[in-house]
């Protein structure tokens, strides 16, 4: 629990001053009245090094996954009659997450006071998405509060899922590319410059040395003398790249080239079009309206380009047209996908469809990435067998031919 410093005053008038440990503010003020104190501030005294370590990036970071299954355990609470405050929290308690349970011990004192449960999780918006919010939302105001996080978990799980199985089927390529580069690195940079005294001699000698060996040479000693340039460059690109794709415009530049790219960019436009239609039928399946479901959806999308197409539809929805014509306009939308929305739009069933879409380009997405580690894995081996080689030929090469000319 965390701790709270306080300055507060007895019945006598006294100025009293301490560290009291609770939950949460409330509960400490509610510490300080049963002492007959009357507080005058109480602010969180908690460790300077804790304070850090929760402000470092990955140290706030909640995942998906157990977000969903708190959505799933708050459900068969309260479907089982346990109340909301008692409910939220056993969660808070029962979580092994830091930033998780201190969300749910905030939601819990707001809720307490009055507020929302939409509300209170709002003030939380880097654990809770805005679709997580407006689900609950639309829960509470259809009263199918336990149904709407059932399928609030369900999407996310399956978000994650899909996230899970991209990154999984990359991982190994990407192992593979980094154990290369740096075995191949190794021996230009440490194996090479053994053998330049025998290079030398070489050359003195008039015997001259291939071309693959000079070109070998050229790059073992470019990254001996030049390695730490090169390192800062590489960091400084990082570090312009990061702050380029922090603006607006360096975000569309991204997206349009991920969409261009070989291969991988038809993966990053199924799964971009796949996440809007599948928030989309979430949230009009749990009573969202259109337009703010549209606007949910549209930033959900992980791609900037589409999410502009999402807000040009919706205020073609605005003026009172059709959802599917800027949609299909934009041609980011495939043919088969806008056939489905026009005739879902007429029989009044974009719900339902919209989850369907979004299922089928999931599986299709699923067996793209298959056949592209399939072909990726023997790629890697024989790029990094090339590069292995290129330093054992570049190396060996000049003996061969000393051998040669000898016999």
């Amino acid at each position: 629990m965390p701790d709270f410093a306080y300055v507060a005053k007895s019945v006598s008038g006294e100025r009293s001053e301490g560290v009291i440990v609770a939950a949460s503010r409330r509960e400490a003020l509610q510490q300080l009245r049963r002492k007959s104190l009357f507080p005058l501030t109480v602010t969180d005294a908690t460790p300077a090094a804790k304070q850090l370590n929760l402000q470092l990036p990955w140290a706030g970071r909640v995942s998906k996954e157990a977000v969903a299954d708190m959505c799933t355990q708050l459900a068969d609470l309260l479907t089982n009659g346990v109340p909301l405050l008692e409910a939220i929290s056993t969660l808070a308690d029962a979580t092994v997450q830091p930033r998780l349970q201190e969300a749910l011990r905030s939601v819990h004192d707001k809720v307490a006071e009055g507020a929302n449960l939409d509300d209170a999780m709002a003030i939380e918006g880097d654990v809770f998405s805005e679709l997580t919010i407006s689900m609950v939302r639309a829960g509470l105001e259809g009263a199918f509060l336990e149904e709407a996080l059932e399928r609030t978990a369900g999407f996310l799980k399956k978000q994650d899922e899909l996230r899970a199985k991209i990154v999984g089927s990359l991982t190994y390529p990407i192992i593979l590319a980094i154990v290369g580069s740096t075995i191949t690195a190794g021996l230009i940079v440490f194996l090479v410059p053994k053998f330049q005294p025998f290079f030398d001699r070489l050359t003195q000698s008039g015997a001259g040395l291939p071309l693959v060996t000079v070109i070998l040479l050229a790059i073992s000693h470019g990254l001996m003398k030049y390695g730490w340039i090169l390192a800062i460059g590489i960091a400084a690109a990082v570090f312009g790249a990061r702050r380029g794709l922090a603006s607006e415009r360096g975000r569309t530049w991204f997206d349009r080239v991920k969409l261009k790219l070989p291969l991988f960019g038809q993966i990053f436009h199924d799964a971009a079009v796949s996440r809007l239609c599948r928030v989309l039928g979430t949230l009009l399946r749990n009573g969202v309206p259109l337009l703010k479901s549209l606007r949910i959806s549209g930033e959900s999308t992980g791609n900037s380009l589409l999410a502009q197409v999402v807000s040009a539809s919706a205020d073609n929805v605005t003026a009172g047209d059709s959802l599917s014509k800027p949609l299909s306009s934009s041609g980011l939308i495939p043919a088969q996908v806008m056939a489905m929305i026009r005739i879902a739009e007429e029989s009044n069933t974009l719900d339902q469809v919209l989850v369907r879409i979004a299922d089928r380009m999931d599986q299709r997405t699923e067996r793209k990435l298959e056949v592209m580690v399939r072909m990726i894995e023997p790629l890697m081996l024989v790029l990094i067998g090339g590069m292995v080689m290129f330093v054992i030929v570049g190396v060996l090469l000049p003996v061969f031919d000393l051998n040669s000319s000898v016999g």
